[in-house]
């Protein structure tokens, strides 16, 4: 069965730019922040990961620090590009806990749980 992916736009309308590949990620792992109808939790906030994060993600019961090699799962590390549930970020931003993201590699279906002015006032490649 062919996996179906929604067209890669970002969330400035240009096309959809990778967000990070040590370690790969993407829902699909192929580096981008793609999204299709089989990814449920909508991986799609190209996010450059900060310890603070990490630590409320895992008092959260999502534990992105500890490597699940049967998942071939490194473990971030802050400073790791990674595509973020939109919802978690949201939650995140909320709680003040939210990393920087990377606009031009953050999915157009973000929009559906982040506002654009909140996810550009944490925007690492705006000029």
């Amino acid at each position: 069965m062919a996996t179906v992916k929604v067209e890669s736009v970002n969330v400035l309308g240009e096309i959809l730019e990778t967000c990070g590949s040590e370690p790969k990620t993407g829902f699909y792992r192929d580096g981008c922040c793609n999204t299709g109808p089989d990814d449920l939790g909508l991986h799609v906030v190209c996010a450059v990961v900060t310890d603070r994060f990490l630590a409320y993600s895992k008092a959260k019961g999502n534990d992105l620090s500890t490597p699940r090699p049967e998942f071939g799962f490194p473990g971030l590390k802050e400073g790791d590009a990674w595509c973020l549930c939109a919802a978690r970020w949201h939650e995140a931003c909320e709680a003040d806990s939210a990393p920087r993201v990377k606009l031009r590699a953050t999915h157009r279906a973000a929009l559906k749980h982040c506002q654009l002015s909140d996810l550009k006032r944490h925007a690492i490649d705006l000029s």
